[in-house]
């Protein structure tokens, strides 16, 4: 696995970061010294086409004798720039192919700037990592990059890289991010305040600029602030005059992003322009009238009519939201007189003032004449008939007991009650009931000798009926033991 040691760019005392490296040995003398100052952001190095390709400087004569080779290791291998910022630059190598006799203590990276034959070590000790990333660069920076394995017998040959690389601005292209509510109409009122705070990206910052429809804004009534990362557009007090398409550009070095917001000043709606009584009839009345001449700058949502008699004065709603121009109001109470007004209405409410009928609507009593019809009398007359004859009973001697049966008859009949053909009208033993047709008779403590056959008789003018039934009455039982 790849090892990485960071270190910032030489100035008076180059430092480096890494894994523990070896001692170094003494440093040739091209390797002596230290840049001339930091740098802070670097981009990849530039086309060769833009410009004739610098050379790497040539290392200076060595002042004494070379170690013999098979000590020293051979150059690392395919030596490459990673990555590049604005401030630093990440190179990556392979070990070289031979490693040397006395075995390997590790890397030292160096730097020359464009124009100069001094190369300056990036870490002052050998480091055993094959990538490295060199901070703290500055804008504008023009610098070669080589990178020698060190043995204890010396530093092998160097690995250059071809091109030069130039430290220079990242240019992030500007984005603009609109908020979710401003991606559909954004409505306010007339008079209310209009803030507008829109974010954006794009590195260095941007320049951003407004339109109004297409035109520059009216400085006298928006004022535009713009941050490092967003715009604002403010209005203290919207007008009408102030509905449209806001755009918003940001343009940097040559690219450019825009964001349409749509804006819609409304107001309340003026009433109708006329409203006249059509006809009256009945307890109904018919009205008509025209459309505002100004909806607030916005549909109308409907419209609202109410009424009110001359008597109390009093307004009410009969209709709300109603979309056509034209209406019959029923339910009107008779003599009185009514007028009718009607309200526009849209997203703000109703309007300030409502077109009132001129002429009441008068609500006459219409002339009634009594027209009588022959009544023909029904003759309800009708012969006594049983609609619930008396049902044979059993009852225990002791424990009074009740016969019951139904009658209809018209005129009301005279109840008759009778046992075994005799009358038994007035004997305290009986108690007769006759009540809405129903025929009740009730013997008192009745004894085995109450027995027999009982007949209800129903007699009136137009004729007679009779039903009966059997009463047993049966001894007490004999005690058991």
């Amino acid at each position: 696995m790849t090892e990485e040691a960071t270190s910032e760019a030489p100035t008076c005392g180059p430092e480096e970061t890494g894994s523990e490296p070896a001692q170094a040995p003494p440093a040739e003398p091209s390797r002596d010294g230290a840049a001339s100052e930091s740098t802070r952001s670097l981009t990849p190095p530039e086309p060769a086409s833009q410009a004739p390709a610098p050379t790497a400087p040539a290392a200076p004569t060595a002042t004494k004798a070379a170690p013999p080779s098979e000590d020293v290791p051979s150059a690392p291998l395919l030596l490459a720039v990673e990555d590049v910022s604005d401030s630093s630059v990440t190179v990556s190598w392979e070990p070289p192919e031979r490693l040397g006799r006395l075995g390997l203590q590790g890397y030292v990276l160096e730097l020359c700037r464009e124009g100069a034959s001094e190369w300056v070590a990036v870490n002052t000790r050998p480091v055993m990592v094959t990538q490295q990333t060199v901070r703290n660069l500055a804008l504008g920076d023009k610098f070669f990059l080589r990178v020698a394995a060190v043995s204890s017998a010396g530093a092998g040959p160097p690995a250059v890289l071809e091109q030069p690389i130039h430290i220079q601005q990242i240019i992030e292209p500007p984005k603009i991010r609109v908020p979710r509510h401003l991606r559909q109409t954004y409505i306010r009122q007339v008079g209310e305040t209009i803030n507008l705070q829109i974010p954006f990206q794009g590195s260095p910052k941007p320049q951003a600029s407004w339109t109004h429809d297409g035109h520059a804004l009216d400085v006298q009534r928006v004022n535009v602030r713009t941050g490092d990362q967003d715009s604002i557009l403010f209005i203290r007090s919207a007008q009408r005059s102030d509905s449209g398409c806001y755009e918003l550009t940001v343009r940097l070095e040559g690219l450019e992003a825009k964001a349409a917001i749509d804006i819609l000043v409304i107001e309340k709606p003026g009433p109708p322009s006329s409203i006249r009584l059509l006809d009256v009839w009945g307890c109904n009345a018919a009205l008509e009238w025209t459309p505002p001449q100004d909806t607030g700058n916005t549909e109308l949502l409907g419209y609202t009519v109410q009424k009110a008699d001359r008597k109390t004065g009093q307004w009410f709603t009969v209709l709300e939201r109603y979309h056509p121009t034209t209406c019959t109001i029923s339910d009107l109470i008779v003599g009185n007189a009514y007028s009718f007004r009607v309200f526009s209405e849209n997203q703000c409410g109703l309007s300030a003032t409502a077109a009132t009928t001129k002429e009441l609507a008068r609500i006459q009593k219409a002339d009634i004449v009594a027209k009588p019809k022959g009544f023909v009398e029904r003759d309800f007359s009708e012969a006594p008939s049983f609609t619930q004859p008396l049902a044979d009973h059993t009852s225990t001697p002791g424990y009074s007991t009740q016969l019951f049966c139904s009658v209809r008859a018209s005129p009301k009949p005279k109840i008759i009650w009778m046992k075994n053909n005799m009358d038994i009208q007035g004997d305290p033993k009986y108690r007769a009931l006759s009540e809405q047709g129903v025929c009740t008779l009730e013997i008192r403590k009745p004894s085995p000798f109450d027995s027999g056959v009982y007949t209800c008789k129903a007699v009136n003018v137009l004729g007679e009926a009779s039903v009966d039934c059997r009463l047993e009455v049966k001894g007490k039982a004999s005690a058991t033991h």
